[in-house]
């Protein structure tokens, strides 16, 4: 089983990418559950709705692989969550690092523009840089395997589905 997890600054294309791309490998998609937390419950968030968001994602990653697919793509998962909790209060609680890792993270460049949703925070583009650097750093601090994607919307598309092909083998 291949999950493949998309990472990085909000408004980069994850989201919108991870649905089109489930459809056309005909693969799970496990959404993002910090989103949803913030549409249903709110967007101020403590340490403990972080953690929360964290467990939640987790659950739901682990119910959508069960069955062992071949490929799995993941909308976020806690090490995203870290990287907000660094952004947010300058500190990851270590349970945010020890959730089981992707085998395959697609790292989602800020080069395209911010659009704010209602559950975007970082916008600012010293704010936006921070967190992209802040989510590549934890990347590279857990030593999980990961590619770049930048460009504009096609790039990302092709960048992606390169990357997700040759995980598969």
């Amino acid at each position: 089983m291949i999950r493949v997890c998309f990472h990085g600054a909000e408004s980069t294309g994850k989201s919108t990418l991870a649905q089109q791309l489930a459809a056309d490998f005909d693969c799970p998609l496990v959404a993002e559950y910090g989103r949803t937390y913030a549409e249903t419950v709110s967007t101020e968030f403590t340490m403990d709705a972080l953690l929360t968001i964290a467990r939640a994602q987790d659950r739901s990653m682990r119910a959508a692989t069960a069955d062992k697919p071949r490929l799995a793509l993941l909308d976020t998962d806690p090490l995203m969550t870290a990287a907000w909790s660094q952004m947010l209060f300058n500190h990851i609680p270590d349970e945010l690092l020890q959730y089981d890792k992707a085998e395959l993270y697609l790292l989602f460049s800020p080069d395209v523009p911010w659009v704010f949703d209602g559950t975007r925070f970082f916008g600012l583009e010293e704010a936006r840089m921070e967190f992209a650097q802040v989510a590549e750093d934890l990347l590279r601090q857990t030593g999980v395997t990961y590619r770049t994607i930048s460009g504009d919307w096609a790039a990302r598309e092709a960048q992606a589905r390169e990357a997700i092909t040759a995980a598969l083998g």
